[in-house]
Parts: structure tokens; sequence; C-alpha cells
């Protein structure tokens, strides 16, 4: 074997490799910006309501779903799981801050809430009993930002970060047609999906029977567990019915689907160069044992045994192999510090993922190419010294 065909393989298996571990990777670092990366919502879901038309306004119907809307959502074919969101029957004033300290803040705000099945989040900080004075919640993010960059900058009040809200006790005050009530409140996480401040279920369900026990909640939005969000039944259902998705949900799957198709064929392409270039060596590698089988032969009859004949050949394909993984590492590095700088520019909050993926599936090629070769030159080996017994 000379230096040009060691040069084609290495130059192959490259391609191959770096083809293969920069898919995986960017794909695990850009999937995440469009599957939402939210605090608590799981993969695969949305959110979905009826349009407010100005004829709905006019005539004062509400745009809440009847029982029959909610029975007709889960009977579409790519629907696992429906969950209505049910509105507080009570008004929440909401207090952070103290006098003593000089900052205090004041606002009326809602609550909703959502079954716990379709919350992705530890359910051990999202548990709420009976009888508790402090209640977990799910803060929108912009409803923060809104605060730091709008209000807190016009009337020079300090701006508040996710890490001290999440810290900070806040005060309710609860009131509804027959009692009140007052309690604490802290935030467990932030979504950037959903304009509205969750609770747990158990909590909304007793408040809403003691406050406001001569009122039934009516829901006027649905959280959708879907298979396939780029189903285009779902879309000509939601066209259908004048129903709406928050947070372009829909779109922001469409997208990922897609991303993931053409990662996958880029993937093939990767692995169809990487097993050719492993086909080249092999293949060269088997015309250097054939071109040397009498010096084979020879020291076989001298008494060499097998597997120091094959040694020289495995340890060849290892420093191949070990060479071509290293590189592929590191030109994934050199891309991944262009493109990560762009994504941080396009999303301030992305945050970048793990290498563990590309790293994983790199060795596990490594490791894989290596036994092939292993066990090819030993066959190879063993095959010439069974002539030679015979």
């Amino acid at each position: 074997m000379n230096a040009g065909q060691l040069a084609g393989f290495v130059l192959a298996n490259l391609c191959g490799m770096t083809i293969v571990l920069a898919a995986i990777q960017f794909a695990t670092d850009i999937i995440p910006m469009f599957t939402g990366n939210d605090s608590f919502m799981k993969p695969g879901q949305m959110v979905m309501a009826k349009h407010v038309s100005t004829m709905r306004t006019l005539t004062g119907k509400a745009p809440t779903f009847s029982e029959k809307d909610i029975t007709e959502v889960r009977q579409q074919p790519s629907v696992s799981n429906v969950g209505a969101f049910t509105p507080s029957l009570f008004s929440v004033v909401a207090t952070i801050g103290s006098e003593r300290l000089g900052v205090q803040f004041s606002t009326e705000m809602f609550f909703e809430s959502v079954p716990d099945d379709f919350m992705d989040i530890d359910l051990y900080r999202w548990k709420w009993e009976s009888g508790s004075n402090d209640i977990p919640i799910v803060l929108p993010r912009n409803y923060l930002n809104l605060y730091n960059f709008g209000f807190a900058s016009s009337q020079g009040l300090p701006t508040l970060s996710e890490d001290l809200v999440s810290m900070a006790k806040i005060h309710f005050y609860l009131r509804g047609t027959a009692a009140s009530k007052e309690l604490t409140g802290h935030v467990v996480a932030f979504s950037k999906k959903l304009n509205t401040i969750l609770v747990p279920q158990k909590f909304m369900d007793e408040m809403n029977a003691t406050l406001s026990p001569d009122r039934q909640p009516k829901p006027s939005r649905l959280i959708v567990t879907v298979s396939n969000p780029t189903d285009e039944k779902i879309a000509e259902f939601l066209a259908t019915k004048g129903y709406e998705t928050e947070a372009n949900d829909t779109e922001a799957a469409r997208t990922a689907h897609f991303l993931r198709i053409i990662i996958s064929i880029v993937l093939v392409i990767g692995l169809i160069i990487s097993a050719l270039a492993f086909y080249v060596l092999l293949l060269s590698i088997f015309l250097l044992l054939q071109k040397n089988t009498e010096k084979i032969d020879n020291l076989l009859l001298i008494g060499y045994s097998p597997q120091a004949v094959a040694h020289p050949y495995h340890l060849l394909t290892i420093g191949l192999n070990t060479l071509v993984l290293l590189l592929s590492v590191g030109i994934v590095l050199l891309l991944r510090a262009y493109y990560l700088p762009l994504f941080g520019q396009l999303y301030p909050s992305y945050s970048a993922a793990s290498l563990s993926p590309a790293l994983l599936t790199g060795i596990g090629l490594y490791l894989l190419v290596a036994l092939l070769n292993y066990i090819a030159i030993r066959r190879k080996v063993m095959s010439v010294w069974h002539l030679h017994e015979q």
C-alpha cells in the first residue's frame, strides 16, 4: 500500500465521518430552537384556541370550547390526548417586594391550569397539597421582558432577573363571589410559549369550588398532544373550524420536521461515503496481504503466530481510523465555533447543547470499523495459515 492509497482512504473517510458527526451535532444544536425548548411543555404539544372575530365580539359569544368541541378534537387521527385550560373564577391581586425595602409592586392578574399529565416539569416542584398556603406557578417570560425593557427602564426602576424572581415570594389576594383568601407563591419555571400564568390543577379546582362555588369554568383554550404536528389533516381541521394555535407551534414543528428529514439525508450520504472508504481500505489491505502472501507464509513457517503476523496490519488500520476520528472531531468543533455565535445573535437566550451525541457517534463508528477491520485481517491471515497446515 503506497502513500497515495493511504491518503485517499484518510481523505474519503474523513469526509464521511465529518459529515456524519457534523450533521448529528448540528441537529442537536438547532432542533431545540424550533421545538420550543420550553420549560414545561412536552414535545408534540400545541395550544388551540378559537379565533376572536368581530362578529363574536359584537354578539357577546365567548370563545370557549364545549364538550362537543373537545370530543371532536380528540377524534382527530393525529391527536393522542386533549386537555383543557381551566380558568380562575376569582380575581387575583399579586404583590412582590416589601414596603420596608422601598420596592413593592402590585398588579391584578389571573390564573389558569392544565392537567398535570401535560406538564413537562418535575412534579415534585409542581406539587400542591390541600391546605397549603404556598403555590408553585409558571410565569410567562415575556411578562418579565415587558417589565425589564419597558416599564422598568421608563420609570427608572431596577430590572429583575429570572433567578431573582424565582427566589422571591409573591403574595396573592384571591377574591371570588363567595369568599376570599390570602396566600403566597413562587415561580418554578418560565414559559416562552404561553401568555398565561399556570398553577397546579388541584389548586385551581379547589379554589374555584371554594371561592366561587356558584360558577362553572369554561375553557377558552385546549392543550393538544399530536403524534405528527406536520400532518396536513391537522392544518385542514384548524382552518375548517376557525381554530388558531399559539406561538406558531405548527410552523415551528413543521420546520423542525423538515430539518430532521434533511439532516437524515445528509447522515445517509455521510454513512455511504464512510462505508465506501472502509471498503477501499479493506481492499487495499487485502491486496497488500495477497502481495505479501509468501512473506507471511515464511513468517508462519519459522514460528510466528497468526496474531503476531496480523499485528502490524491491525496497528495500521487503528492508527488511520484514530487519525480520522480526531480530525473529524476537530473540524466539528471549528464548525460549531462558527455557527454558535450566529445562533446566539438570533436567540439571545440560546444555550449550546452538549457535544456528547457527536462524540458518542464517532466513537461508536470508530469501534465498529476497528472490529470489522480486525475480523477481516485475522480471517485473511488465518486462511494463509490453514493453507500452510495443509
